[in-house]
């Protein structure tokens, strides 16, 4: 018998960002002791954003909410992107780490900015 699975779990925009919160929580354990409750933990909570706005919005029936809830995603993924910038400024991460973390982002930045645009479509299509 094939697994349940949600609609979600399909995407490989959630899949891709489900990896960025491991390794965002990776990097954020070598950060000093200090930034637990600050950098760290805002940089942890935006990362689990990022697939948690992807499968609330593929929850919604109505396409103009999904789309909202991928923006939000994405908004997301950009503040991650900030953030590490910052710790990388502040030498809590290399800029090795950074820079095997960024083609992440990236890439989940085209999965969901693929699906916003194929969901635009869609909204269109059914006018």
């Amino acid at each position: 018998m094939e697994e349940f699975k949600f609609q979600f779990e399909k995407l490989d925009a959630w899949q891709e960002a489900r990896k960025l919160v491991a390794k965002t929580y990776r990097l954020t354990e070598k950060f000093p002791i200090t930034e637990q409750y600050a950098l760290a933990n805002q940089l942890q909570r935006a990362a689990v954003s990022v697939p948690s706005n992807i499968a609330e919005g593929s929850g919604r029936v109505a396409v103009k909410e999904n789309i909202h809830f991928l923006e939000i995603a994405f908004g997301s993924l950009m503040e991650v992107y900030c953030q590490l910038q910052l710790a990388v400024d502040l030498g809590y991460i290399s800029d090795e780490d950074m820079k095997s973390i960024k083609s992440d982002i990236f890439t989940t930045s085209k999965l969901i900015s693929g699906l916003r645009k194929s969901k635009i479509k869609k909204l269109e299509e059914n006018k």
